[in-house]
Parts: C-alpha cells; structure tokens; sequence
C-alpha cells in the first residue's frame, strides 16, 4: 500500500481545509491534510472569532466603488484601496465592480445568507458533542452607533435586508444599548442586535479541529508548501510539495487566498484577491464588553474571551504585500478608544495580519471544478471563514461521498466562473 496516498488530498490546513478533513473522515474516507505552515497559521488565526449570520449582506452593493476609489487618498479608511497599479487586483476591481447592483446584491446575501446559518447550526452541534474547547459563547453580537444618520442607513440596508432574510435583528434605542453595555463610552445614538451570533477563540478552535482530525486517523503535514502538480488527461494524478510527493483519489483545494496562485498551475483563473486585515490582541481589561460588537462608524469589532481582548477588522486592497501597516493597527486603536472606556488591556500579545480570500462576487466557491474530474473547490469565503467553514466542510463531505447535499450547493459551484 502507497503510505502517501488518501482516498482525499486537502490543500490547506486553515479553518476550512480541516472542517473538510473532519466531515470527510466522518464519512469514511482516509484524508491528508497538505498545510504550509502549521494549522491554522493563517486567517485562521488572527481574525476576530465572531460566527455571524448577521452578516449575509456583501460589501458588493451601489456606491461601494465609489468608496473604494476615494479610500485610495486615506491610508487609514476602514475599506482601503492601494492606489499602486496591480493589473490582476485592477482586473478583480472590474468584476466586483460589474456585481455592484440591487440583483447581484440580493442574489449574493441569499446564498451568504444560507451557508452562514447551515454552518452556524453545524459549528454548535460540533463543539457541543466533542466538547472543544475554544471559549465559545452563544450570546449575540451588537453594532454600536454614535451617529443617528448612520444608524439610519444600516436600518434601511442591513436590518430591512435581515428581516426579509428570516435573521433576527433587534433595534435598540441609546439609554437600552448603554445599559447592555457599561463598557460604552458616553455618546451612543443606538444599536442593532444580532442574537443569533456568537463569538470563540478561532487559534484554539482551529487547534482543536486539528486534533479532532489527527485522533480520527487524518495526516497533517506542516511545512508542506505545495510545488507542482501532476496530471494525466483533466485528473491531478499527484501534488509534489516542499514535505514529499503526495497522491489522492479526490484533491480539495482550500488555500484561502493562496487559492488563485496555485489554481493557475491547474489553468484555473479564479476572480479572487486578498483582502488584507488586521487585528490586536491583548490581555483583559479590567472593563470589557460582555457582547462581541462592531464599533460601525469605525468599523472596528471587538472580542472578549476570558483568555483576551481583540481588536480587528479594516479591508485593504494591496495584493500580496506582506507585513504590518501602523496607520491601520493606529485607526483600530483611534476606533476603540472613540468607542470604549479601557480600548485596550494592560499587555499587548499579538499585532497580526492576514489576507482573506475575496471574490469578485463575494459568494464563496464550493464544489467540484469544471475542468478538472477529481478536484473540489472550497475557497474564497473572504471575511467569514470561521463563521462559514463548518458547513463547507459538509457540503465538500457530501459532494464526495455522493450523498444528497444538506443546502443547495448551487450558488456556490465554481462552474458560475468556468472553474
């Protein structure tokens, strides 16, 4: 028997490489996991560990563009657009450009909308029944408002667009917010409620998946970056990788935003860029949010656990520039400190960034590829990978066992880009 051979190749050991590998090992099949790094050390770590329905509404909506174009003189504006010119991230403008209308909007916050609350169930069940430890807490998420006009504006587009969606939403008047909220500072105008949301540590979640896949028979191997592939006819016959060549009978790609740079080996031109966040991490203030929120104007969210503090969020566009950007870890400060009593704990841990996977139409791609007979998609969940990632790795599960899929896998086939 070939020891380097598995019924499934995973590409990534992120959040949702390894949601794959659990549901597919649940299933029966034998699965190696092909990561980089080690688990879980990219998006997968850093970002603000909020599992959020409420966020089925894509950034893809009229007036967006021009956001974007006037962020390119701000440096610091929370939707940032590097001004430098980048054909490929030009290229991904264009298209996300072409989906920024009422129809797409609509059809794009559906199918958001569907696989967030799928894998917000899923996620639940899962850390409930093998009891992981990753400081989940099922008790909502609040946008906080200190300006009425904005309030305003997310009641027309964000929590009209909930209500028809079937996603509870609560508004909240200033004096019910504050008294929610005694870390607040003086000057809320209100607050839009998500109950259904919840928040954990995603560095030890992912953690815990890894072990979960590891004790159900799965290989990890860390510190496998993938070098080429091999092919006979439209089948990936082989993955050759910094760690040794590995083979399988399927291959999910689940790269994150690494996915369009290995996808083009396979001919695959995949509409995605990396939209780059930030985040700090600290140790407990003495005051701290009881809920996860959003700071709306600063588009700064905020996470307690009982282990830290985490500030996060902001969107910049710059391709795969690596590295820090102190005027964006400076506006998450500037932001927390606009809307919190103690914005931050008594010892920073981390500054951190990473790329999210964002395609052009801001639905992820899931699902067997069109061009090539034994490779799954399952890539590009941009902003919401936690938040998405338990419910990708039952529909790949289920693509791949043959079995009826548990939602309606169609807005997500990679098919809709000729993939």
């Amino acid at each position: 028997m070939d020891a380097s051979r598995s019924d499934v190749l995973i590409l990534g050991g992120g959040v949702v490489g390894l949601s794959c590998a659990w549901f597919l090992l649940q299933g029966g099949a034998s699965v190696r996991v092909l990561e980089q790094g080690t688990p879980g050390c990219g998006s997968s770590h850093g970002n603000c560990g909020t599992i959020t329905p409420s966020h089925a509404a894509p950034l893809a909506m009229p007036g967006m563009v021009g956001v974007a174009l006037r962020s390119m003189l701000r440096a610091d504006a929370p939707f940032y657009l590097n001004p430098r010119f980048d054909v490929p991230r030009l290229r991904w403008l264009l298209g996300f450009a072409r989906h920024c209308n009422w129809r797409d909007f609509h059809r794009a916050a559906q199918a958001r909308a569907a696989i967030l609350q799928r894998s917000r169930h899923v996620l639940a069940a899962l850390i409930r029944s093998e009891g992981l430890d990753c400081e989940f807490v099922e008790a909502g998420l609040l946008y906080v408002y200190r300006s009425a006009a904005a309030m305003a504006a997310d009641e027309r587009h964000h929590a009209e667009l909930l209500d028809r969606l079937g996603i509870p939403v609560q508004r909240l008047r200033a004096d019910e917010v504050q008294a929610m909220e005694p870390a607040l500072r003086p000057g809320v105008q209100g607050g839009l409620f998500h109950p259904e949301d919840a928040r954990l540590r995603p560095d030890r979640y992912v953690a815990e998946l890894a072990r979960l896949v590891r004790e159900r028979g799965g290989v990890i191997e860390s510190g496998a970056k993938v070098g080429r592939f091999e092919t006979e006819g439209q089948r990936i016959t082989g993955v050759t990788t910094s760690g040794g060549r590995f083979a399988g009978d399927r291959v999910v790609l689940a790269l994150g935003a690494w996915s369009p740079l290995l996808g083009r080996q396979l001919g695959l031109r995949m509409p995605m860029q990396p939209g780059k966040g930030y985040s700090l991490t600290y140790s407990r203030p003495t005051l701290v949010p009881r809920h996860a929120m959003v700071l709306r104007e600063a588009a700064v969210c905020v996470t307690t656990w009982e282990s830290g503090f985490r500030l996060g969020s902001t969107m910049e566009f710059s391709g795969y520039a690596e590295g820090l950007n102190r005027k964006r870890l400076d506006a998450l400060r500037r932001g927390a400190a606009e809307g919190l009593h103690a914005p931050e704990g008594p010892q920073l841990q981390e500054e951190w960034w990473g790329w999210r996977p964002m395609s052009m139409d801001e639905v992820p791609i899931i699902g067997p590829s069109a061009r090539w007979s034994n490779l799954h998609l399952a890539t590009a969940h941009g902003m919401l990978g936690v938040s998405m990632s338990a419910a990708t790795g039952e529909l790949i599960a289920a693509q791949c066992n043959g079995t009826p899929p548990p939602f309606d896998a169609a807005p997500y086939a990679p098919a809709r880009f000729g993939l």
